[in-house]
């Protein structure tokens, strides 16, 4: 279970429709603040804000060049993260699912 606590600020950044689009967009590559901005149609604040939850969960890398700010997933934390879904979501003999069955008086 330790395991889990280690997303749940991903999944938490990820439950946000324009962090998903965002994420989708720099799957692509690194773009500039500004290409986000143009797509989405929303304020620097409203991205900033979007940014800093993409980027505090290890999701997205900023780098700052000139006055311009360019971000980037971070690979290493996409690769982990997508083996941790596949982990919890593939068969495997000491899954949770095999715990011993409740009894009928703990499950109402």
């Amino acid at each position: 279970m330790d395991s889990y606590t280690k997303y749940i600020e991903v999944l938490k950044a990820l439950s946000d429709r324009n962090r998903l689009n965002i994420v989708d967009m720099l799957s692509c590559g690194e773009l500039c603040a500004c290409m986000i901005l143009e797509k989405f149609h929303i304020t620097q604040p409203t991205l900033s804000h979007h940014m800093k939850k993409l980027s505090d969960c290890g999701l997205v890398n900023g780098r700052k060049e000139g006055r311009w700010m360019y971000y980037s997933l971070d690979e290493n934390t996409v690769l982990e993260f997508t083996a941790f879904l596949t982990e919890i979501t593939s068969h495997k003999e000491n899954c949770i699912c095999f715990a011993e069955p409740c009894s009928e008086r703990d499950c109402k």
